[in-house]
């Protein structure tokens, strides 16, 4: 079975109308765009779906609208594809994409820290003149020299590398004056150069103040296991820990993107197949830059799930197989007979216990019955989890017991970002 990176994109993929055909087309995408509308008190969706570009690429309102449309296809993905990833990545914004698909951050948490990061990105651009600018064909030493001469020449700006993308493809961010300085003098050199359409010098010092308040911010979440490694743009490496999300994404705000040694990673390790979940193939190109060997596949729209599902037709079966024996249904109805019972009212443990674990039974017979189809849908997921509750409530299992077995399931399961709120209960 080939391994798998999951990619997530980040700004300068958004636009109109990204999204609305998943929503048109999946329950479990909608669901997640209406969650989005109800997180955020305004109405995303229509931002999206029928909002002018200049209002969408705002930073406060593209970073919200980039994670909803990426969980959206992630979790479209799961449901009609189904193989999980060995590592997941996300470029600058998509690294909290990939956070919460790994389920680590939840998805209404995740949608309140990345609209934050936006307004504070959005303050410190105001507080000075910044731009950034792609500069391609031209090495990284080049690219690094120039900086350091164009910010040596005004101590009071400064431009710097802030993403290595690929060999090819390298943005340097900072002051205005200074990149234009130092865009010049690599164009001098054979450098072709394009300036950015970005409201604020991202991955720059100059986000400084920002990063400051969005660290503090980071502090009011929670942060849980991964159910996957998680490649972090400061390092590109995988995070060691949950423990280290707050420093690293902080770090992020003002540090470079890393993403040619992220993807370099993933490929040393195996890696030989990545699919990108959000808007538009910008990483599906870049990953031609840098790994030619990685087969990468787009997923913009639905009509990109049928050549994902021909080209990984055997790794479909392989996970099929592993959740057949290890999906939510089946771990929901073991638990339910395994679990110690403390209530001996007859007609209450009829009512609460022995009807609903019938429920779940008929729910695992179905899934028996049509097993060649794939894993449980997400309603039949939530209806065993409900019936589940029901059962250790009426058997008086302390709440404390019922949030262990409940987080037992959904990490083996991989599915607490999908249901957070049984990972929590009693909390």
């Amino acid at each position: 079975m080939r391994k798998l990176v999951h990619v997530f994109p980040g700004q300068g993929s958004q636009y109109v109308g990204m999204g609305k055909e998943w929503y048109n087309s999946f329950p479990e995408a909608r669901a997640v765009f209406e969650e989005a509308n109800d997180i955020l008190t305004f109405d995303l969706k229509k931002l999206i779906f029928e909002g002018n570009q200049d209002n969408l690429t705002l930073t406060e309102n593209a970073q919200p609208a980039l994670l909803t449309v990426s969980v959206a296809a992630y979790r479209v993905y799961m449901q009609e594809v189904g193989v999980e990833p060995a590592y997941s990545a996300g470029h600058s914004l998509g690294e909290f994409s990939a956070l919460t698909c790994a389920g680590v951050i939840t998805f209404p948490d995740a949608l309140r820290i990345v609209r934050q990061r936006g307004l504070y990105m959005q303050e410190a651009a105001a507080e000075g003149t910044g731009s950034m600018c792609a500069v391609i064909g031209i090495s990284k030493e080049r690219i690094e020299e120039e900086c350091s001469s164009a910010s040596a020449w005004n101590r009071d700006q400064m431009v710097v590398v802030s993403n290595y993308n690929s060999p090819e493809q390298i943005v340097i961010s900072g002051h205005r004056e200074a990149v234009a300085r130092a865009a010049a003098r690599l164009e001098e050199q054979g450098a072709r150069v394009s300036f950015l359409k970005v409201s604020a010098p991202f991955h720059s010092p100059l986000m400084k103040t920002a990063a400051v308040k969005f660290g503090e911010e980071l502090q009011n979440y929670s942060y849980h296991a991964f159910k996957w490694p998680v490649i972090s743009n400061v390092t590109g490496m995988p995070y060691d820990s949950p423990e280290q999300v707050i420093a690293n994404l902080t770090a992020q705000m003002t540090a470079p993107v890393k993403w040619d040694r992220s993807m370099h990673y993933v490929h040393q390790k195996g890696v030989s197949v990545a699919i990108e979940l959000g808007a538009r193939n910008i990483l599906t190109n870049l990953m031609k830059l840098n790994v030619q060997s990685v087969a990468c596949y787009p997923l913009d729209k639905p009509g990109q799930l049928d050549i994902i599902r021909e080209d990984m037709a055997a790794e479909i079966v392989e996970q099929r197989r592993k959740d057949k024996v290890n999906n939510v249904v089946t771990k929901c109805l073991t638990t339910a007979v395994c679990t110690r019972n403390r209530n001996w009212d007859q007609t209450e443990y009829e009512r609460g216990v022995l009807e609903p674990y019938r429920k779940i039974q008929l729910l695992q017979e179905q899934l028996d019955v049509q097993a060649e189809t794939g894993s449980p849908t997400l309603s039949q997921m939530k209806e065993a989890l409900d019936l589940l509750k029901l059962i250790l409530d009426t058997k008086k299992v302390p709440a404390t017991e019922q949030k262990e077995r409940f987080q037992v399931i959904l990490k083996d399961t991989r599915t607490i970002s999908l249901f957070p709120e049984f990972a929590h209960i009693g909390a």
